[in-house]
């Protein structure tokens, strides 16, 4: 007696609940993606929270560079590391009990004056002041020669006629300037509003070399970097497991094979 022979297909896999949901390197690497994220996320944040410290202008004193109500990020650095043109925040009690933004014009051992043809004057060059506000001069009245002591810093505010600095105390014991000790950071960039990275004071080039730039930029490279890994290393889970479904569905869409 004939039987009747007959060809089955195989059971279909790959459907939804059927396995893992990806490849095992697929999986692997996305586990080590967001492993790396999380390290490059929360070391940017730490290292910023090392670096720079955070503070809020409370008056128009550096306007435009940086207005009241800015909010800044200021490296930590030595007073020794202070170069001219930085803009720092530093605290003397002779001028005030807290925290003040000032631009360094003169460090110790410099002449400076004003004003000769509308500019400032430090070693008897005159400093093109690009941050000024467009049209004002370097300084509302003159003010004689000062010799800046060792180890001390002459300041300025960036808005001349709104400014409580070292002109104003031309007649204290040291001449209106403040010690470079009195220095706790150098501001890197107003984070809010968004004005980033503080222009390079080039007219002092003549003078010294400027200051570098603090890790400000690696560092939001570094938070950046890592906050994609950990999305894109998250999301590979989700959309493995839809393009699973959806090929299972094309799969079971196909007709049968041949009985």
């Amino acid at each position: 007696m004939g039987g009747e022979s007959m060809t089955h297909t195989a059971p279909r896999s790959g459907g939804p609940g059927t396995g893992p949901v990806g490849s095992r390197t697929g999986q692997r690497l996305s586990g080590l993606a967001v492993a790396l994220g999380l390290v490059l996320f929360l070391g940017g944040f730490a290292w910023g929270a090392v670096v720079y410290r955070p503070y809020t202008v409370p008056t128009s004193s550096m306007t435009p560079t940086i207005d009241a109500g800015d909010r800044i990020l200021a490296q930590r650095v030595d007073g020794a590391e202070v170069r001219r043109g930085d803009v720092v925040v530093f605290k003397d009690a002779t001028w005030a009990n807290a925290p003040m933004v000032k631009r360094v014009v003169a460090v110790g051992g410099d002449t400076v004056s004003c004003c000769q043809d509308g500019k400032l004057k430090v070693n008897g060059k005159e400093i093109d002041e690009t941050y000024l506000p467009k049209g004002t001069p370097a300084e509302m009245s003159n003010f004689p020669t000062v010799t800046v002591p060792k180890g001390r810093l002459f300041l300025l505010g960036d808005e001349r006629g709104n400014s409580v600095d070292s002109t104003a105390h031309l007649t204290d014991a040291a001449s209106g300037t403040v010690a470079r000790s009195a220095v706790d950071a150098r501001v890197d960039s107003v984070v809010w509003p968004m004005k980033g990275m503080l222009e390079r004071p080039t007219g002092f080039e003549p003078l010294n070399t400027l200051s570098s730039p603090g890790p400000l930029r690696t560092i939001v490279v570094l938070v950046i970097a890592g906050a994609v890994l950990v999305l894109g290393g998250g999301a590979y889970g989700p959309i493995a497991k839809r393009a699973g479904a959806s090929r299972a569905r094309r799969e079971n869409a196909e007709p049968a094979g041949a009985r």
